[in-house]
């Protein structure tokens, strides 16, 4: 059901990816499906970006500045390891200090995805007050993804001046009423559960003064906020949440210390944790007047059934929140996408306990 004001019960926020052929595909599957219940729409990131970090690796391989390092290996892969991402160093002789990282080419993408936002959006098949969400990997994304960590302290000031080009040229380039910014912070979760290190005195602390000082670059006239990821490979996390009480660690950090509004938060919810204790650490979450909290609680495995009681445990401790995939869909099955967009719609029409709006709505009723 929808509230009395037209609102859905839920948002719905997509991470990022979709498993289509192109942009166009994905913006007429998800706006067709989910109409106003987004907030923000993406592009799908379709094509060699649907493996995120993974795809701009060939930007440092073609690079005059990098040689190959060798490779991630993910140990979850039976008796033979499996490579995940190819690592870059900065070859000998250059300097540091010197060092400019070629464009990633979001900006250009972003642009041409733009103009089919618009398109779509005026023949009405996204809804009038969907924005066009660009998502972006955080410089430390990179560094601790395919930067071998013997050239990370020499790459890390490249790198981050990279995103801030990207960045720059986005919002010059987009009109501010059209666009929002998401952040990807994956490898943060890494360093703060212990599976990745940099060079830092204290990685946890640095990781996050880096995602706030990347928030602090986008106007206030853009919406922005981050994703807090545990991973995706082979639908795996890189490792379990104990509960969410590192993501509400990390989130307070970052309330605390950006000098803007953040407009929305997303956490991942594991499909086997629909207990208390996964989200009792909610109740320390500090957020601005005004962010949005969702919840990646939506999983295809046990559908509609599963989510809504993922949902109705959560609302127990946070009433107000919207609803999403624990991450991008760009891995899954293509043909199970639609099904996975209606479920997302079904719930995002449910209400649960405690919600502010639809309980609200019948308080005025």
């Amino acid at each position: 059901m929808t509230t009395s004001s037209g609102e859905p019960a839920h948002h719905v926020h997509m991470v990022g990816t979709v498993p289509t052929t192109d942009a166009e595909s994905a913006f007429r599957m998800v706006g067709g499906t989910l109409g106003n219940r987004l907030r923000r729409i993406t592009d799908g990131e379709t094509g060699p970006r649907n493996y995120w970090i993974t795809s701009q690796a060939r930007v440092l391989h073609f690079s005059d500045e990098f040689e190959p390092a060798g490779h991630d290996w993910h140990p979850d892969s039976g008796t033979v390891p499996e490579k995940v991402a190819p690592k870059y160093r900065l070859k000998a002789g250059v300097d540091p200090k010197t060092l400019v990282v070629p464009s990633f080419g979001y900006a250009r993408l972003a642009r041409e995805s733009h103009a089919l936002f618009r398109r779509l959006k005026d023949e009405g098949v996204i809804a009038p007050d969907v924005r066009f969400q660009v998502s972006l990997p955080t410089p430390i994304a990179f560094l601790a993804g395919i930067v071998a960590p013997e050239s990370h302290e020499d790459v890390a000031e490249a790198l981050e001046e990279n995103m801030r080009k990207e960045v720059a040229d986005i919002v010059a380039s987009i009109p501010h009423e059209d666009l929002a910014i998401q952040w990807d912070a994956c490898l943060e979760i890494f360093i703060w559960e212990g599976l990745r290190s940099l060079f830092y005195d204290d990685d946890k602390t640095e990781c996050l003064v880096r995602l706030s000082r990347m928030i602090d670059l986008v106007p206030q006239t853009v919406p922005v906020g981050y994703h807090l990821c545990y991973g995706d490979f082979r639908h795996k996390h890189g490792v379990e949440p104990k509960d969410m009480g590192v993501m509400v660690t990390m989130a307070n950090f970052v309330t605390d210390h950006v000098h803007r509004p953040i407009d929305f938060v997303h956490m991942p919810v594991p499909r086997d944790r629909d207990d208390d204790a996964y989200f009792e650490p909610l109740k320390d979450l500090r957020l601005h007047e005004g962010t949005e909290l969702f919840l990646g609680l939506v999983h295809y495995t046990d559908g509609e059934e599963g989510t809504l009681r993922r949902m109705n445990v959560a609302a127990r401790h946070w009433p107000d929140f919207g609803i999403g995939t624990e991450c991008g869909l760009g891995r899954r099955d293509p043909s199970t996408i639609e099904e996975l967009l209606r479920i997302h719609a079904r719930c995002a029409d449910a209400e649960t306990p405690g919600d502010a709006r639809t309980a609200g709505t019948a308080a005025g009723a």
